[in-house]
């Protein structure tokens, strides 16, 4: 259970059920190859780069946060995860709340990914949704376990990006939006949140 909440959060939260028109048939395919490499490319280089024993814990961060900068609409899943919120929040409320979400990935994760040594990431198809997002389907293996994990992908050959990380059925996404909504509904206001994020960094 707790690596799935790993993986699951890798590159958590994260991450947003957004929906795109995909206007003609070849162009859906051909997206959907490239979403299908871009993941298998991902989890290949997570695994490799994140589980090296050889790299110190500032390096495992700096790397995972390049993961996450490259490769996940961290715009779009901040606004998602605020929800309703988010139009009532301020330009500065809406950049520090992303910029210290992103941070607290990258702290509270980064470790726990490097201790899964000797993992291995498999992409095992894909489809294009009803709202044109691309769902690549995968599997992560590590000893006595094998995780299901589908990624959820908008965009267009260079530009695609993840939005959402589903693990064993369960949208990261939505489960992130939910605990955000609890908090500022119990402590008032965007801020509050972003006070929360603050202390984690503390």
């Amino acid at each position: 259970m707790h690596t799935r909440r790993t993986f699951g959060f890798l590159c958590s939260a994260l991450l947003v059920t957004v929906m795109i028109a995909v206007g003609q048939t070849a162009s859906a395919t051909v997206d959907e190859s490239a979403a299908s490499a871009l993941v298998q490319d991902l989890g290949n280089e997570a695994i490799g780069q994140l589980s090296d024993p050889a790299i110190s814990p500032s390096q495992r961060e700096a790397r995972f946060r390049r993961l996450l900068n490259d490769h996940f609409d961290m715009a779009a899943i901040s606004r998602f995860i605020l929800g309703r919120y988010y139009r009532s929040a301020t330009e500065a409320q809406r950049a520090e709340f992303q910029q210290l979400f992103v941070d607290f990935v990258v702290r509270s994760y980064a470790t726990r990914l490097g201790g899964n040594r000797g993992a291995r990431f498999n992409v095992a198809g894909s489809n294009v949704e009803s709202g044109g997002t691309i769902l690549v389907h995968s599997t992560i293996v590590i000893p006595s376990e094998e995780i299901r994990v589908d990624w959820r992908l908008r965009g267009a050959d260079s530009n695609l990006a993840i939005v959402d990380i589903v693990v064993e059925g369960v949208s990261m996404a939505v489960t992130q939006r939910s605990a955000f909504a609890s908090l500022i509904q119990d402590r008032g206001g965007v801020g509050s949140a972003i006070e929360a994020l603050r202390a984690t960094g503390q």
